[in-house]
């Protein structure tokens, strides 16, 4: 009996110097990270330039040039025109092995855009490999989402909720944390939804040569842009969901590869509410019209906005017409009284699609092809300022489909002359685009 204790007490000793050995590593590792980060800072650099002047005197002469020249390349280096150097960090663990999960980071935008891409990817996955682990690591505040499926998630709040902090500190955090993420769980596969990658997620992937890296990316990486020019490196994926609309950017040379997948929506038809419970649900009426109208922007009880405008239009058209506003889980709270209007704040609010008959929507990726797959006849209201998405072209393929009208200009009358067309349209979509083909993501997840 006391040979077996102090078996155990040599092999709890192992254990115990074993985690200290372990924490001590990453510690050594933890301040490594800081010290190259700290070399690499404006102050820092611009500091080493000017004591290298003084220690040559000669150089003085010279420094009225270099030094704006200097700053003004490290500036090239902050708007992401210019790579910084030395990014090819020291101590890479190169030698771990991935475990049967994937790490999914999709950023925050104005909407759900990013996470809701994600979001389908993971349900997918585990329809695909339900033994895959998938975790999110995300800035959305949504966390209960996830939860719900079983996913967990590790949350990290963006930068400008925090007061004073500078885009060098956050992104700190963002590498610290996911590092932490990533030797915890050795995933196969990190991927990545958003417009712009940020420094500490790339600094931080670059550690695990072994693990896959993909960005999902709406549209081509356009020349000019200000993505950073050594970021795509960084993965060896580059997805495109595909759109009804052919991007005619100028692509950006690179050497990744690129697959174009099919559009993403979340929810599929089987996974909708028949229509019955989905008005019992609202709270309308069984026989009645019903609207559906998600904007995203303006005040409705500002009376010259154009959600208030098309509010206004439809509740003048009969008296038996009813209609729901989906409100963002990300947007303050919607103050608005009529016994027939009601508001959704809910997600995915496409459950409840089957009990619409008509719907008004902004003119973005994922409304859009919600709609379409959903076969709605639909209003849009496309963005006419956005740089990057080309939103008119894309809504005026549901007029050339027949299940759509666009309204580039919102004004009582165009928005009343809408309404009265689009009752008359028989929304027999017959689309091209592929709305529920998952198989790409198998080819990701093979080890």
């Amino acid at each position: 009996m006391e040979g077996q204790d102090s078996q155990i007490e040599i092999e709890f000793s192992e254990q115990e110097y074993t985690a200290s050995l372990n924490l001590a590593v990453k510690q050594a590792e933890r301040h490594e990270r800081e010290i190259y980060r700290l070399k690499n800072s404006a102050t820092y650099r611009l500091g080493e330039h000017l004591t290298a002047s003084i220690r040559r005197p000669w150089k003085l002469l010279f420094l009225p040039l270099t030094f704006p020249y200097h700053s003004f390349l490290i500036g090239l280096e902050k708007i992401g025109m210019k790579a910084p150097p030395n990014s090819g960090m020291i101590g890479l663990n190169s030698n771990t092995n991935s475990e049967d999960c994937v790490v999914l980071f999709p950023t925050n935008g104005v909407g759900f855009g990013h996470f809701t891409r994600m979001y389908a990817v993971a349900k997918s996955i585990r329809q695909h490999s339900p033994s895959t682990e998938v975790i999110f690591f995300t800035p959305m505040p949504t966390l209960h989402i996830p939860y719900i499926e079983n996913f967990p998630t590790y949350h990290i709040a963006g930068k400008y909720k925090f007061q004073g902090m500078s885009s060098t500190q956050w992104n700190g955090l963002i590498e610290e944390q996911l590092l932490m993420i990533l030797e915890t769980h050795k995933p196969k596969l990190f991927m990545f939804d958003g417009a712009y990658p940020y420094r500490g997620m790339l600094n931080a992937i670059q550690r695990r040569p072994s693990m896959k890296k993909a960005w999902m990316r709406r549209g081509m990486f356009k020349k000019g842009s200000k993505i950073p020019v050594d970021s795509i490196q960084f993965f060896d994926t580059i997805l495109h969901p595909g759109d009804s609309i052919t991007t005619q950017e100028q692509n950006v040379e690179h050497s990744v590869e690129v697959k174009h997948v099919p559009p993403i929506i979340l929810v599929k038809e089987e996974e909708m509410l028949s229509k019955k419970e989905a008005r019992s649900r609202l709270g309308v009426p069984q026989s009645a019209e019903v609207w559906y109208v998600q904007l995203g922007a303006g005040q409705i009880n500002d009376i010259e906005s154009e959600i208030r405008l098309t509010i206004d239009a439809l509740l003048e058209r009969n008296s038996d017409l009813f209609i729901v506003i989906g409100e963002s889980l990300l947007g303050k709270r919607v103050s608005f009284s009529n016994e027939r209007v009601r508001i959704l704040r809910d997600y995915p609010n496409a459950i409840y699609f089957r009990g619409f008959d008509y719907s008004i929507q902004a003119g973005g990726y994922n409304s859009f092809h919600e709609m379409r797959s959903s076969q709605i006849p639909t209003i849009f209201y496309p963005n006419m300022n956005t740089g990057m998405d080309d939103q008119l072209a894309r809504c005026k393929v549901a007029e050339e489909e027949g299940w759509g009208i666009v309204i580039e200009k919102r004004e009582t009358k165009s928005i009343v002359q809408a309404i009265r067309e689009i009752v008359n349209i028989d929304a027999n979509i017959k689309h091209h685009l592929s709305y529920h083909d998952t198989s790409w993501i198998t080819e990701l997840i093979i080890d």
